[in-house]
């Protein structure tokens, strides 16, 4: 696995928290109209790392089509080990194009993959029960590498403001120069959902380089949807 330098660890720290500080929900995104768009926050503690993830979702205005995705997310082990630091933060924007199909282009940082500007496409649908949200992207690199990923949770009602939570989320990114592995994890969760709060079973399974070194991570959750 490629080691960060001390200065670009400490830069992709200072990108994640800002992104903490854009996910508070503050006045410039308030408008009169429809609700607001949570921004879920989880916690999970595994058996060989502690995880965090944001999601940040949000239009520049209800009418808007433009918009700002990031699904960011941080793990590192208990004892602090830079082989197990993990960090993955994309700042994307979106623009809606048809009924849930729009382009993506932003940036993306990675501890694997490293810094990259991307461009793609992204279909996204959401109701009371179902989230889901694909985005198939090129990653502005040398090595022409390519990033597909998704997000999935089925919530439906099981009792009066008691929901079944599940989520599958993934990530694969493939280099096309070397067609060589670059990173890819799969993330799944199922639990119950009470309102905001939600919690549950995890289990994290990461894949590193060409190797695929594989570093899989299983524990309980808590997350919380902030309005």
């Amino acid at each position: 696995m490629r080691m960060l330098t001390i200065p670009l660890v400490r830069q992709f720290l200072w990108l994640f928290v800002s992104l903490i500080a854009s996910g508070i929900p503050q006045s410039a995104w308030a408008q009169a109209g429809p609700p607001k768009v949570p921004t879920p926050v989880e916690f999970m503690a595994g058996n060989n790392r502690m995880f965090y993830q944001m999601v940040v979702k949000k239009k520049f205005s209800p009418e808007s089509k433009l918009g700002l995705l990031s699904v960011s997310s941080f793990a590192a082990s208990y004892e602090r080990d830079l082989e197990d630091l993990d960090l993955v933060i994309p700042v994307i924007l979106s623009y809606q194009l048809y009924k849930g199909f729009g382009l993506v282009g932003g940036a993306t940082l990675n501890n694997q993959v490293g810094f990259a500007p991307l461009l793609g496409v992204q279909h996204s649908f959401a109701n009371r029960e179902w989230v889901a949200v694909t985005i198939a992207s090129l990653l502005i690199q040398p090595e022409r590498k390519v990033e597909l990923f998704g997000i999935y949770e089925y919530k439906p009602a099981i009792g009066p403001n008691l929901n079944l939570y599940t989520r599958l989320q993934f990530l694969y990114v493939h280099s096309t120069r070397d067609n060589l592995h670059a990173r890819s994890f799969l993330q799944l969760r199922t639990g119950l959902k009470m309102k905001a709060f939600n919690f549950g079973v995890a289990a994290n399974l990461d894949q590193y380089g060409p190797d695929q070194t594989f570093k899989p991570n299983y524990g309980i959750f808590v997350g919380w949807a902030f309005q």
